[in-house]
């Protein structure tokens, strides 16, 4: 597996990235993955509100305690000097790398103007890139940023923004395959992401739809780029990185993890989630996470549906140790999904921030 792309002082190990997904990417998650095999991992996106900024929501998310290097932290807002303020607050919390989020699709976001609905106004989507440049220089800090082809068919535009956001002085530029309109429906394309990388000499990492090693090989191909980030297909599958890494390097798939291995991770994962969390709200967060483990196992919806009752660590952890051990009974390694070797859903992100 070759080295990764160059972000400033930061020379990434590897091409595979984790994305940022509201809701799912905490610190557990991304420590996680990068155990796992990613080379790179961003955060949920942080409000540029300041009023928001001692909420608990977001002093979890600037948290960055035991994180592996280099941390980066995604901000989003609609306004140049905010998302400026907002990029020197979380560089002063240990943000080694600051993303713009013009990315996200929610309704939530965009109905502020914000995420993927700063693509439709290209002045003040570059004001906005040129005030957290001039706030993040001085600390040494680089600025990247993620955005979608365009905010609809008829209005693909991210060739052009890509090339005023390198003027601009970002150093790596992101693009998922989707108009802001199609959210996560349909299929990504990527013919813009490859145009993108045609016209930009900063790294381009490819976004959408990554869910086997052939489709992160082919669309590496395809496009040029530099790196791929993938999210949803992590969901319950963070072990993903290392199987597309063996796969690019040896053209060979690695044999699914053992059953064991897995209630390993899981656990450590709901340990190290309790403690960001607290008892009462890691439990409530962490059913998600669970059921996307769960989900395509034997017995998995049941176990879900039960788990949903259970209101203590103690109770979840007992209760998902007791499952592997009954799937260890019956397999010696994970099952592949469905529908290929890492089949995801078309669901949105569960939760979005803002």
């Amino acid at each position: 597996m070759s080295t990764g792309p160059v972000i400033g002082p930061h020379a990434l190990p590897n091409r595979l990235f984790v994305a940022p997904m509201a809701g799912v990417t905490d610190r557990p998650f991304r420590r996680l993955c990068k155990a796992l095999g990613a080379g790179y991992a961003v955060s949920e996106m942080v409000t540029s509100r300041r009023d928001l900024w001692n909420t608990l929501k977001t002093s979890r998310r600037a948290n960055h305690d035991g994180e592996v290097a280099p941390i980066a932290v995604q901000i989003a807002g609609t306004e140049p000097q905010m998302m400026a303020e907002a990029a020197r607050y979380n560089i002063e919390r240990g943000a080694q790398i600051i993303d713009i989020n013009m990315g996200c699709p929610a309704k939530k976001v965009c109905n502020k103007w914000a995420g993927s609905a700063l693509m439709q106004d290209e002045p003040l989507a570059l004001s906005i890139v040129e005030a957290v440049v001039a706030a993040a220089l001085p600390h040494g800090v680089p600025v990247t940023l993620k955005m979608r082809t365009g905010w609809c068919q008829a209005r693909k535009n991210a060739v052009a923004l890509a090339r005023l956001f390198e003027q601009a002085g970002v150093q790596m530029l992101t693009v998922h395959g989707r108009t802001r309109e199609q959210g996560y429906k349909g299929q990504a394309e990527y013919d813009t992401i490859a145009a993108v990388k045609a016209a930009v000499r900063v790294p381009v990492v490819a976004n959408g739809d990554l869910t086997t090693p052939e489709k992160v090989r082919d669309v590496l191909a395809y496009t040029g780029a530099d790196a791929v980030m993938i999210g949803r297909a992590a969901q319950g599958r963070p072990w993903i990185f290392r199987e597309v890494a063996h796969f690019l390097a040896t053209g060979t798939h690695l044999a699914p993890p053992l059953v064991a291995e897995v209630q390993r991770l899981l656990l450590d994962h709901l340990d190290d989630h309790y403690s960001l969390y607290g008892d009462f709200t890691g439990v409530r967060s962490a059913r998600k996470h669970i059921g996307w483990y769960v989900k395509t196992l034997p017995g998995g919806e049941d176990f879900r549906a039960r788990m949903n009752l259970l209101e203590t660590p103690a109770e979840q952890l007992a209760a998902v140790g007791e499952f592997f051990e009954m799937l260890a009974g019956r397999m010696d390694r994970m099952p592949a999904p469905l529908d290929g070797p890492f089949a995801t859903s078309d669901e949105e992100p569960v939760e979005t921030a803002l």
